[in-house]
Formats: structure tokens, C-alpha cells, sequence
């Protein structure tokens, strides 16, 4: 099984307002940035929006190194949480709707066709490649907003 790496990131204005995604594949050495955006969204649909679309561009299979500042993606996969949430009909333990369930539930189906081992990264930090991302993020927000 092929292993890629991804980084990804989400960027909004005025949440909800005009938003981006960015992402970057690496595999042996070689990138691909990805980017896209939506007129009226929120910064976690793009967060989830920048996984979902880095993971559908994989061609097969493959153990995935997903690196993300987004606390609610890397937690809700390594702690359970949309697990539950699908399990609960979209419903988190507190009897509130979980938010983004067309989102997660194209993520956990992605899961099971990829094996995820998901990292947490500081935002707006020392990470190259994630600044790259929000970069992409950004620059796809600003030109949708534009329109």
C-alpha cells in the first residue's frame, strides 16, 4: 500500500461568508496542490471540504499521514467523536445535531477506503506546508468573494 501524505486547511470570511479550501499530496517526492472554493460556507465545512477532496483525488487505496490545524477534523477521527455521531443518527451525546453531517459522512466513508493516521499541526506556525495550504485556501476564498 502506498503511503501519501496530505496537508490540508480551510479559510472563511466572516464564517459564515465566502470560503476556501487548499490541500498538498506528496508521494515519493512529488506534490500536488489542490484548491477550491464556496460563496457562503463556514471555515470547518471547509476544513472537511479540503480532506473529502484530497482524499478523493487518491487513485487507489493508501495509508494516508493527514496533517491538519483543524482540531475538530483531527479530533472527531482519533477520538471517535463522528463514529459516534453517525452511530447517534447525526446526534452528539448532548442531544444537539452534530453540524456538517453530509460533510463527515463522505469523510468516514473515505476512512474506510483509506488507511488514516491523523497529526495535528499549529496553524499559522512553522509549518511550511501548512501555511501553503491556508495560502491556497486563502487565495481560492479571495477570488470567489470577488464575484
Amino acid at each position: 500500500m502506498k503511503t501519501v501524505t496530505i496537508y490540508t486547511d480551510g479559510a472563511c470570511s466572516g464564517n459564515p461568508g465566502p470560503g476556501g479550501w487548499g490541500a498538498i499530496l506528496e508521494y515519493r517526492g512529488q506534490e500536488r496542490e489542490l484548491s477550491g472554493a464556496e460563496a457562503m460556507t463556514t471555515n470547518n465545512r471547509m476544513e472537511l471540504t479540503a480532506v473529502i477532496r484530497a482524499l478523493e483525488a487518491l487513485k487507489e487505496p493508501c495509508r494516508v499521514e493527514l496533517w491538519s490545524d483543524s482540531k475538530y477534523i483531527i479530533d472527531a477521527l482519533n477520538l471517535g467523536w463522528a463514529r459516534g455521531w453517525q452511530a447517534r443518527g447525526w446526534v452528539k451525546p448532548d442531544k444537539k445535531p452534530a453540524l456538517n453531517p453530509d460533510l463527515w459522512q463522505r469523510l468516514l466513508e473515505l476512512t474506510e477506503r483509506h488507511e488514516l493516521i491523523c497529526h495535528w499541526v499549529k496553524g499559522h506556525a512553522d509549518n511550511s506546508k501548512n501555511n501553503r495550504c491556508d495560502q491556497l485556501a486563502v487565495e481560492a476564498r479571495e477570488k470567489i468573494a470577488e464575484q
